[in-house]
């Protein structure tokens, strides 16, 4: 089956899904996505567990019913087949699988059984599946997705319309499919529940342009054996990019969010992209007053970061907490100030920015989304982050992006590369001119093509120097510059001269002062007819 179907096919499944859901009262309900991404997972699983399985016991696909079966196999051998089975594959039971399920369809309480199953499944592949919290919490992995239903006696038969749903469909054709497919799959899935409309912690779904560049400006050649983070992972987006470009078995992710649905869809993404191996280091959790990821006693420092950081956000409450002294070395250009009309204004990235910098090995290079304005800011922290980051020549390099790269927010946003192993040489990209504006729901979006994408990672990546759009300096040129990191500023202003005769310049200075006593003219008119109407003006 070619990409196109199988993309097509599972298009179709999660829509399935999701009119299911409509048709019971969940359409765009708080709970529908834990529903649509908790079947979509279990059938994942199941899936997966059957092709795997096949490659370790052939034999048993000689039956028509081959899954029915595997209850015939003696328990104890059974036991042993999850030690032949790929470690990051759940091990199901025969009362697990779909199949076993659908024959039951009719039974009482038949959304019992579904729920049940789930949660067993869950309880079974708790070390491999569960996300942890910064509190040692374990989220597991299936909820009791029935009693989303508020009406019991609907319940059965929504767990029926879900079942049916996944049996003609089957995952094993794209088991072999790559970071490509898997990642366009989640997007479709999680479209309508990834977004910025989540209150006071705002999830914004990096574009895949943003996070293309990143990743691939920071790994421009193999490495392996590597960590990398998100300080603030949300479904994962960054994260995904970046261990795609390393390659997901030779680097082990970690994360922190804040937000458990953000944690949850980050689970489902590790699931697809084969790195279950991490799915331990997820943590739910603050990392800001809270950060989870420790060695030997001391906040973990790891060898790529990537983040797209909550611009702006109310972290008032925990200002106490932030400024302890135990946070003196991590936030080494201070604390922002809460806004006393706008505590939802804190400039809180600010914040993930020193975090971050803190956080990197001593050959670390990370990758981080900022407001524009961070990048001319004059005083204040902002300045002193950007002082920090050339003063230890550490910064990398910084690329202005498009207008509405994000549809989901007018700021104009930058991103900022830092290099513990920097060359001396710092790249500044101006791509605000790059892009096609196009309509994206109510929103603007601007849109890079794969030519303009591969431009700026090129430009950056072999360091080169384009008219009016990058430039190369030195640390020191960048102090004198205030420490800037806009790349206009660094441009070199070219004035063209023309020879013309003395004849072509006495008209050309004619010409002008024509032109100019013309306009003065007209001035004065408008000048006059302005205080003339003025004393037509009457209160009433």
């Amino acid at each position: 089956m070619m990409t196109v179907e199988n993309t097509t096919q599972t298009k179709k499944l999660i829509d399935n899904l999701k009119a299911v859901c409509a048709s019971y009262g969940l359409g765009n309900d708080g709970n529908e996505f834990k529903i649509i991404t908790q079947v979509f997972l279990y059938k994942y699983l199941n899936d997966k567990f059957s092709y795997e399985l096949k490659k370790v016991k052939p034999s048993l696909t000689k039956r028509e019913k081959w899954q029915l079966a595997l209850s015939e196999i003696d328990e104890g051998e059974y036991k042993l087949l999850q030690f032949d089975l790929e470690s990051n594959t759940a091990f199901l039971y025969p009362h697990h699988v779909i199949e076993y399920l659908f024959d039951r369809q009719n039974e009482p309480e038949f959304g019992k059984l579904l729920d049940d199953t789930l949660l067993d499944i869950a309880a079974k592949n708790n070390d491999l599946f569960a996300v942890n919290t910064d509190g040692g919490a374990k989220i597991r992995l299936f909820d009791r997705v029935t009693e989303f239903i508020s009406d019991p006696t609907k319940r059965d038969a929504f767990a029926k319309a879900l079942l049916n749903k996944l049996v003609d469909f089957s995952f094993e054709n794209v088991m072999t499919e790559g970071f490509d497919f898997f990642s366009t799959i989640f997007e479709y899935l999680v479209k309508d529940y990834n977004n910025d409309a989540g209150g006071k912690y705002a999830e914004y779904y990096t574009p895949h342009a943003v996070a293309k560049i990143m990743a691939a400006i920071l790994v421009p050649e193999p490495v392996k054996n590597v960590t990398v983070y998100d300080p603030s992972a949300g479904s994962g987006t960054l994260l995904m990019n970046l261990a795609h470009a390393i390659g997901p078995d030779k680097c082990t992710v970690y994360s922190q969010d804040i937000s458990q649905k953000s944690s949850t869809l980050l689970r489902l993404n590790l699931v697809l992209n084969n790195l279950v191996h991490s799915i331990e280091n997820v943590i739910q959790g603050n990392t800001m007053t809270t950060p989870y990821h420790k060695e030997h006693g001391a906040l973990r420092k790891f060898d790529y970061i990537v983040s797209n950081p909550p611009f702006k956000l109310d972290f008032s409450d925990d200002v106490e907490e932030l400024q302890k002294k135990v946070n003196k070395g991590r936030f080494f250009a201070g604390i922002p100030n809460v806004p006393k009309k706008a505590k939802d204004k804190m400039a809180i990235y600010s914040l993930f920015l020193q975090h971050i910098a803190y956080s990197l090995t001593e050959t670390g290079k990370a990758a981080v989304v900022v407001p524009t304005g961070f990048l001319t800011a004059q005083s204040g922290i902002d300045k002193k982050i950007r002082q920090y980051l050339v003063d230890h020549k550490m910064l990398a390099g910084a690329v202005s992006m498009p207008s509405n790269i994000f549809a989901t927010t007018g700021t104009n946003v930058s991103i900022v590369f830092m290099d513990k192993n920097n060359d001396g040489k710092v790249v500044f990209i101006d791509a605000s001119n790059l892009g096609k504006t196009v309509k994206e729901g109510k929103n603007q979006k601007t849109v890079l093509n794969t030519k303009e994408e591969d431009r700026i990672i090129n430009t950056f990546i072999n360091k080169t120097e384009v008219d009016n759009f990058s430039v190369v300096v030195e640390y020191d040129e960048i102090t004198t510059k205030n420490y800037s990191f806009n790349a206009g500023q660094y441009f070199e202003v070219k004035i063209e001269y023309e020879d013309i005769t003395l004849e072509d310049f006495t008209t050309l200075k004619n010409t002008f002062q024509s032109n100019l006593k013309e306009l003065f003219a007209e001035s004065e008119k408008l000048e006059k007819q302005i205080q003339e109407n003025f004393k037509f003006l009457n209160y009433e």
